[in-house]
């Protein structure tokens, strides 16, 4: 695990954000998610700078999540370290959100609207990373939670 990983599991193993149990490391179909609520049927994945080069496989595996009636927040490594409060309160709001199992006709659940601190998802190059993101010309790639 990264420190960025290391540092989130810390704040979420037992049962710290709401009384929820995380599991981390988790092996999903051909994928290994960085942690993952059964229950709340969230995943929650940390992204480096590796992750700007792996934007295809990203979005396979978030689509392949989805399709089973996951939801997916996706956070910048230095978000995690720098930002802690609000990815953890983006985790909390989305666990306060009822999952919902995917329509048949759109492969997607319907989620509640809720207020929580917006951070840049990796997947769209925003944050710390946005100016590698966009130098390899990979800002926009439409992944997101």
């Amino acid at each position: 695990m990264t420190d960025a990983e290391v540092n989130l599991w810390m704040r979420l193993r037992g049962k710290q954000i709401g009384g929820n149990y995380f599991r981390r490391q988790v092996p999903m179909g051909a994928y290994i998610v960085d942690f993952v609520c059964v229950k709340a049927q969230l995943v929650i994945e940390v992204d480096g700078g590796q992750h700007l080069s792996a934007a295809e496989y990203d979005e396979q595996r978030t689509a392949w999540l989805k399709s089973r009636g996951y939801r997916v927040l996706r956070f910048w490594d230095n978000d995690v370290l720098q930002r802690q409060d609000d990815v953890l309160e983006n985790i909390r709001v989305a666990l306060q959100e009822a999952p919902t199992l995917p329509t048949p006709a759109s492969g997607e659940g319907n989620r509640a609207v809720t207020k929580a601190p917006t951070l840049p998802s990796p997947a769209s190059g925003g944050g710390v990373m946005q100016e590698l993101a966009a130098e390899v010309g990979l800002l926009n790639l439409g992944v997101a939670a």
